[in-house]
């Protein structure tokens, strides 16, 4: 681990001038860094994958709070430990999927270090970018991408580009892509808030740079809209082991059903498959109005991957087309769930998480 500045803010306005001087653009990997659980930023320093001159520890800031919004929605700080946004009350009730998505997430260790925040600017797990040996257009833009014709199993079949296949690795993102939740961040230039479908970008020619989120500016909360489908609602997890692994295939689905049982503001994302939590309003315009049934689920997947694509050394180690048909029957299945209500009928939040050894 490289040498570093360190300060410790101890309110916001402080932290915002901290980080605010001689900022770099957020996807250099010298650029100043917020930390505050530091589960995924401090591994990246050891590996020399990131190499902030500046960390503005943030933890002691009050941004941990969780508490109903006017507008009957939910209000998520920043810093609110994983763990305890998982297992609070108004979220297990009222928004069960984020539960789910979060308990499938990492450990419990690391839940309970992890921040709300810190999640979504989580980055990706891809081989080559943890592997300074290597090139990386992540890492060190321009240098290339050998993951394309490489090892590419856990990669992306979805928004890929030519300069980059690297995959998003959170599991909470992929639920509050699903509940439509909004970003709030503070720079020196005030506040803003930032649709969820908006803040994660494609990699296109600049892969370096993961989110909307511009150099000086600070993640205060996560927002939730008051419809947190708390009937209908499932969240997948496709992983190579038990625990501790990220997703192969995850997917979130949730729905509501009027009283002819028919499917209403439907909302479908998957995980593991993009550069970014991956939706498709015109897979889900099919679901909607339409009954839950398994032919309906099944057009919607196959629209939904339409235009996969699988990278890697064909037939090798590193080819990840089986995360197509895959992706399919899991989409399915998590349609399935959500219209028989297992994740919230299970008694235990997190029984509705489904777990598969692949070969």
């Amino acid at each position: 681990m490289r040498a570093f500045d360190y300060a410790a803010a101890p309110d916001l306005d402080t932290a915002l001038s901290a980080i605010g001087v001689g900022a770099l653009p957020l996807g250099s990997s010298h650029s100043a860094r917020f930390v505050a659980g530091g589960t995924n930023l401090i591994d990246l320093m050891k590996e020399d994958v990131m190499q902030p001159w500046r960390l503005v520890d943030i933890s002691r800031l009050p941004l941990a709070a969780i508490e109903e919004t006017s507008e009957g929605g939910l209000r998520l700080g920043a810093l609110a430990r994983n763990a305890d946004t998982a297992k609070h009350p108004l979220v297990r009730q009222r928004y069960p999927l984020l539960s789910a998505a979060i308990l499938a997430g990492a450990s419990p260790q690391l839940r309970n270090m992890a921040t709300n925040g810190g999640n979504l600017l989580q980055r990706t797990r891809c081989y080559y970018f943890y592997d300074v040996g290597v090139p990386c257009n992540k890492r060190a833009p321009g240098s290339g991408c050998p993951a394309r014709t490489g090892l590419a199993r856990q990669l992306a079949i979805l928004g890929a580009s030519q300069a980059c296949i690297a995959t998003h690795p959170s599991d909470m993102c992929v639920a509050l892509a699903a509940l439509e939740a909004r970003v709030h961040v503070r720079s020196p230039r005030g506040n803003r808030a930032i649709a969820f479908a908006e803040f994660h970008r494609l990699p296109g020619d600049q892969p370096q740079v993961d989110a909307t989120l511009e150099s000086d500016e600070l993640i205060t909360h996560i927002e939730l809209p008051a419809r947190g489908y708390a009937r209908h609602c499932a969240y997948l997890k496709v992983r190579e082991r038990a625990s501790y692994a990220f997703a192969l295939v995850s997917v979130a689905a949730a729905f509501e059903l009027d009283g002819e049982g028919r499917m209403r503001h439907v909302r479908l994302a998957l995980g593991g498959v993009a550069h970014k939590p991956w939706r498709d309003l015109e897979a889900e315009a099919l679901l909607e109005g339409q009954a839950p049934q398994a032919e309906t689920f099944e057009r919607a997947a196959e629209q939904l991957l339409a235009p996969a694509q699988a990278y890697g050394s064909p037939g090798g180690p590193g080819h990840n087309g089986f995360k197509i048909p895959l992706a399919r029957r899991a989409i399915v299945r998590t349609l399935e769930m959500a219209r028989d209500g297992e994740l919230t009928n299970t008694g235990e939040l997190g029984a509705g998480i489904f777990q598969e050894q692949q070969p």
